[in-house]
């Protein structure tokens, strides 16, 4: 891979997380404006500041993407698999933006890193790492371990958590209604909305930082990738001296550390995404889906931070999306099961479904496109 190359990598990378940034924007910051506990601005003012630090909190995630997903051989034979699986991302992002569907931007770029990397093999399956088996469950790699499983499990914990936080907060309040004979409209007087108007600061700040966690580093991993490659291949073996901060040695377990100045490029261009807005995504996951009150934005908002921070911390690119929607649907159920409006949720699990697969095949035949061109 060319020095041209990876410059044209990177760039198409932090496009990537630009879009991802306010693609996902909604995710962080959904609840905290339907609920009018803040301003569209101040909360993407907070949002943009809390996905910033997320994405310089450990790198876990970009080593999944990085070095589990794909052989890295692949991207020292075929540097077009980057650029056409990036491209395919970005083109099934700005499409269900465009829709108001708050699809998995994490899911659409690895289909299409799978996609792109068969297609550059020729169709070997074997391009891609499907299972690989570590020490521990949390050390394997593979799209199957890393990806797939947790594509089922996560909604269902946040659908699973939501609830059950709801629930408790319902109780709580009940109780206390009960001792006082105050608050007997839960989650609707003025001092649950004014005490849980506060805690959704919070919340959405957690929710913000989880975000930046687990998607920002997603393309840190890509352009780790593209530089790993490059200097495996002998790239950057007479680049001057000041420009060796690009190459990245691999270690003696196969994977790579991603340097600081990747981290804190794609933690900027996140936050500067963020900054843009994701309004439409807003409105379907705020409004359509749920009426929601600040006591229900609390409990959604908590249940995904938690959910998606764990999963960073062990290296899973769960989809933030995925989670924050199954989350709200979980404090729905719990607040009666008709408060979920099932006709967006259905159009929203469709976008799930789908994404794996398309941008797959988008990638794919954007590889074996870009391979009849040359």
């Amino acid at each position: 891979m060319s020095l041209g190359l990876v410059v044209v990598v990177v760039l198409i990378a932090l496009a990537f997380t630009y879009i991802n940034g306010f693609h996902d924007t909604a995710n962080s910051i959904a609840t905290v404006v339907a609920t009018k506990v803040l301003s569209p601005g101040q909360a993407v003012l907070l949002a943009a500041v809390t996905n910033m630090i997320g994405a310089l909190w450990g790198t876990a995630v970009a080593a999944t993407i990085a070095a589990g997903i794909v052989n890295t051989g692949m991207v020292e034979a075929g540097p077009q698999l980057l650029v056409c699986a990036l491209l395919a991302a970005i083109a099934w992002n700005l499409l269900t933006w465009w829709f108001g569907l708050p699809s998995s931007s994490s899911h659409a770029l690895v289909g299409a890193l799978v996609g792109a990397a068969i297609a550059s093999a020729g169709g070997d399956f074997g391009a891609v790492i499907w299972s690989q088996g570590g020490a521990h469950w949390w050390e394997g790699h593979g799209v199957i371990p890393k990806v797939v499983v947790p594509m089922v499990v996560s909604p269902l914990m946040g659908f699973a958590l939501g609830f059950v936080l709801m629930g408790a907060l319902y109780a709580l309040l009940a109780w206390f209604s009960r001792r006082t004979g105050f608050l007997h409209r839960f989650g609707r007087t003025p001092f649950v909305n004014g005490f849980f108007g506060k805690a959704q600061i919070a919340s959405a700040s957690a929710m913000g930082l989880a975000h930046g966690m687990n998607d920002a580093q997603k393309s840190m991993g890509i352009i780790a990738l593209a530089l790993a490659g490059a200097t495996a291949a002998g790239q950057f073996d007479h680049l001057p001296v000041w420009l060796h901060f690009l190459r990245i040695q691999g270690s003696a377990n196969g994977g790579f550390a991603v340097p600081a100045w990747v981290a804190v490029v794609c933690a900027l261009t996140m936050a500067a995404g963020t900054a843009g807005g994701g309004w439409r995504i807003i409105k379907t996951l705020g409004h359509k889906m749920v009426r929601l009150h600040p006591i229900n934005g609390f409990a959604a908002e908590g249940s995904s931070a938690l959910v998606i921070l764990v999963a960073s911390v062990f290296g899973l690119p769960v989809s933030t999306t995925h989670v924050v929607s199954s989350s709200i649907m979980g404090v729905g159920a719990a607040k009666r099961s008709n408060a979920i409006r099932w006709s967006v949720v259905q159009r929203m699990v469709w976008a799930w479904i789908l994404t794996l697969p398309i941008t797959a095949l988008i990638a794919f035949g954007f590889v074996r496109l870009a391979q009849w061109l040359a």
